[in-house]
């Protein structure tokens, strides 16, 4: 089964894709911007400060990718000496790659086609009446 969710703002001019497959397997921007931020810094940490998320949030995700991949996508190493570090297998950019080029296109298509649908939806819609 395989379940994907966008959703757009609007507003905020802003879409965002989450792709849900067999039971709880799911990559979405969340985890996305935690492999590209390991990608850009070489650090869990730093990914973590960076993307506003504590350290114990950061290595969650990274575990729960690494067990639902047929691969690690993200290897690490403990500090020490040599200090520590983070990095993206190739089985890591690949995801990384494939969900970005997923969420860009659905993207396009949500822009192109959400003009339509919001020309049908009244303007008060959605606002709750002052009590």
């Amino acid at each position: 089964m395989i379940k994907t969710t966008l959703s757009s703002s609007p507003l905020e001019s802003k879409t965002r894709f989450r792709v849900q497959l067999k039971h709880a397997v799911a990559i979405g921007p969340g985890k996305a911007d935690v492999l590209q931020a390991i990608a850009e810094t070489g650090s869990i940490a730093e990914s973590g400060r960076c993307l506003g998320m504590s350290y114990q949030r950061v290595w969650s995700l990274v575990r729960a990718m690494n067990n639902d991949f047929i691969e690690p996508l993200v290897l690490t190493q403990r500090g020490g000496n040599a200090g520590g570090g983070a990095q993206l297998t190739a089985t890591g950019m690949k995801v990384l790659n494939v969900y970005t080029s997923i969420a860009l296109e659905a993207e396009r298509a949500v822009a192109k086609r959400l003009p339509e649908l919001m020309e049908l939806i009244r303007p008060d819609a959605g606002v709750k009446d002052p009590e």
